[in-house]
């Protein structure tokens, strides 16, 4: 069983603030409040899973130049006052960036009870499939 810290638990309930203030930002029409308050949120609770150093290492790594670029200039332009072109910005760099975990996290998401079953719905499997990087057949 993987052991998580006080610390680590405070960073995942900030990630998830962080994600559902983005979200709520941006149905709002990209109030630009909610959606620093929410980059702000996801950036400071990755840092407190993962650690300052790993975070470093992380964003700075030589193949994630551009991902690394793209999320650090979307979270600055919705800082300043751009939310619609930060966002779309900060989620191509978001994609460069975490598109590697996509597999896992969907993975796990077809496990968990309710969203497992929206998952395997037959419109959204081809997409899920897809994000998955396998073929759109269904294998329940």
């Amino acid at each position: 069983m993987i052991q998580i810290s006080d610390f680590q638990k405070i960073g995942v309930g900030l990630v998830g603030f962080g994600i559902f203030f983005i979200l709520l930002g941006v149905t709002f029409f990209f109030d630009k409040a909610l959606l620093a308050i929410g980059n702000l949120l996801f950036v400071v609770g990755l840092v407190c899973v993962i650690g300052v150093e790993r975070t470093i290492k992380f964003f700075f790594q030589k193949h994630k130049w551009k991902g690394s670029l793209g999320f650090a200039t979307g979270v600055a332009l919705v800082l300043v006052g751009w939310p619609l072109l930060g966002i779309i910005i900060e989620a191509y760099g978001f994609v460069l960036l975490f598109g590697g975990f996509f597999p896992v996290v969907i993975s796990f998401l077809k496990r968990v009870p309710i969203i497992g079953t929206i998952l395997y719905l037959p419109g959204i499997n081809k997409i899920v499939c897809y994000l998955e990087g396998g073929s759109s057949k269904s294998f329940v």
